[in-house]
């Protein structure tokens, strides 16, 4: 189990290090993010960062030229496909989340809809997304939280007859699946897709640096090569239901000045929904690529 595993390694952080939930995650603290970024010192962070599969700094001061510094620390920053989520000029990386309008009031929409269903950032790409780094400008009073769930754990637990069933199999990723099959939108032009054809990854995958085994699905999932469409869509749905148990899962509620990072290889996230026309949620994203998935 990953609690577990983070009670076994003797750390030297010169950081304190605070549990956020048994399953995951952790607040650090102690540093600051200029200090986090020290070659010598983010090697300690990113030890943080594999242990606990999610880090959060709190009430940090994250300008965008910082946070794509700090996003390029764990690797390549990807460039998001959506353009129209790119506000930063200057700051390409950087993917906007935002339901406030040019005046700065509620729109009443919601910025991305496909962020309230699990998944993990970049599964529709050869390369998946290794982390994702957020930051949160402006948050609602209520609602809007990020949610979390430890895949490593999801891979334990489930049986050994659902492990027989998916061994070996590969699941097809497909961002424009995942944007329009939930709530009948289409905000992906013709190009866009060009770009990002569906991709096969294994839904049993293998994280690259723990080499602990993890379960890779989510909502991007469309089918699974060499099964039924129907049947495979079946199966799809009733492991994402297994793999994300309530008592498993961390609920973050955001506060304004949080930068978080998280590891997309062995876990799964969602974003909550808030009152569109009257809250305003403003959140900043960057994420890093990875590798393929094996």
């Amino acid at each position: 189990m990953a609690q577990a595993q983070r009670k076994m390694p003797a750390r030297d952080w010169p950081f304190t290090v605070k549990p956020l939930h048994p399953a995951l995650g952790c607040e650090i603290s102690g540093i600051t993010l200029a200090q986090a970024v020290e070659p010598r010192m983010f090697g300690k962070v990113y030890e943080a960062f594999l242990d606990y599969e999610m880090i959060l700094f709190r009430d940090v001061d994250l300008p965008p030229a910082t946070q794509v510094a700090f996003a390029k620390s764990f690797g390549e920053v990807q460039i998001h496909v959506m353009n129209q989520y790119l506000k930063y000029p200057d700051h390409p990386e950087i993917y906007m989340l935002t339901n406030a309008d040019a005046e700065g009031k509620p729109t009443g929409k919601h910025p991305d809809k496909g962020t309230l269903y699990w998944h993990t950032d970049g599964s529709w790409r050869e390369r998946t997304g290794q982390a994702t780094m957020m930051y949160s400008e402006i948050v609602p009073s209520e609602g809007g939280e990020t949610e979390f769930a430890d895949m490593y754990a999801a891979h334990d637990n489930l049986s050994s007859e659902m492990k027989q069933r998916i061994g070996g199999k590969r699941a097809i990723h497909n961002l424009d699946f995942s944007r329009t099959r939930r709530h009948g939108e289409d905000p992906m032009t013709a190009e866009q897709k060009a770009k990002v054809p569906p991709i096969a990854h294994p839904i049993v995958r293998t994280h690259p640096e723990t080499g602990r085994k993890a379960i890779f699905l989510g909502d991007h999932a469309q089918e699974i090569e060499g099964m039924d469409y129907q049947e495979a869509r079946a199966l799809i749905e009733e492991i994402n239901a297994l793999i994300t148990p309530r008592e498993r899962v961390y609920s973050h509620t955001w506060s304004p000045r949080e930068c978080m990072v998280w590891d997309n290889r062995c876990t799964l996230h969602r974003a909550t929904g808030f009152d569109e026309a009257h809250m305003k949620r403003v959140m900043r994203r960057c994420t890093i690529n990875g590798d393929r998935p094996f």
